[in-house]
C-alpha cells in the first residue's frame, strides 16, 4: 500500500508495548458481545487486540495484515490470552479464502483511497448472505485532531462514501460521532469517527 507500506507498520509495531493497547475496541466489543459466536474475518488487524478478543469469546477467527511485526505481536497476545487466531500476512486485495464468514470486523482499517472501494467490495465476497459487518474508523472531520488516524483526508470516511462503498449492506446502524478514544499511545483523546453495523443483503 503506497500510503502506508509494510515498512511503516513494521517500524510502528516493533515497539515492545502494544501501541493501541491489548483491549478490544469498545464499539467492536459492544457489538460482537451481542452475537452468537461463529466465523469472523479481521482485515488489517495489526497487533491483534480485536481478533484475540473475538477468539476469547468462542469465535473462529481469521485475521490478516501487511505487517509481519503485527502478526508477531498478535501471536504473542493470543498466546498470553490462551486462544488461537489464524493470522496471515497479506494485502487486502491479495487476500483469498475458501471460507464464507458470519462476520467481518473492520476497526480502523484505512486502506489507500485509490483501492479502498475495490478493497471493500473484495472483502464483501467473503461474507455470507445475512452476515454482519462491524465497522469503526475515523471520519473526515478527524483531520487535524492529534488523537490518531491518517493525515490524508482521502483515507478518512464520510457517511456518503460508506453508503457508496458498501452497497451490499443494509445498515442497522450508521452514525458519525464524537468519542473519547483511549486505545494505547496512538488512539488517545477526542476523536471524530464513523460507526456502523451492516447486514449483507
Amino acid at each position: 500500500m503506497k500510503n502506508y507500506p509494510a515498512a511503516f507498520w513494521n517500524e510502528r509495531f516493533s515497539n515492545e508495548k502494544y501501541i493501541y493497547g491489548k483491549e478490544p475496541n469498545s464499539f467492536f466489543k459492544e457489538q460482537i458481545d451481542k452475537l452468537k459466536p461463529g466465523s469472523i474475518l479481521m482485515p488489517a488487524e495489526g497487533e491483534g487486540r480485536n481478533a484475540v478478543y473475538a477468539a476469547s469469546q468462542g469465535w473462529d477467527v481469521v485475521a490478516f495484515d501487511i505487517s509481519e511485526k503485527g502478526k508477531e505481536k498478535a501471536s504473542g497476545l493470543a498466546k498470553e490470552k490462551q486462544v488461537f487466531v489464524h493470522y496471515e500476512i497479506s494485502g487486502v486485495l491479495e487476500f483469498q479464502s475458501d471460507v464464507k464468514f458470519d462476520a467481518i470486523g473492520l476497526c480502523y482499517a484505512h486502506f489507500p483511497a485509490n483501492i479502498r472501494k475495490q478493497a471493500h467490495h473484495h472483502l464483501m465476497e467473503f461474507l455470507k448472505p445475512d452476515g454482519i459487518v462491524i465497522f469503526e474508523a475515523f471520519a473526515k472531520a478527524q483531520l487535524g485532531n492529534p488523537s490518531g488516524g491518517p493525515k490524508n483526508e482521502a483515507m478518512l470516511f464520510s457517511l456518503e462514501e460508506i453508503k457508496d462503498e458498501f452497497p451490499q449492506l443494509e445498515f442497522q446502524f450508521l452514525k458519525e460521532a464524537t468519542i473519547e478514544l483511549s486505545e494505547g499511545k496512538h488512539h488517545k483523546g477526542k476523536s471524530e469517527v464513523i460507526r456502523f453495523v451492516g447486514i449483507k443483503k
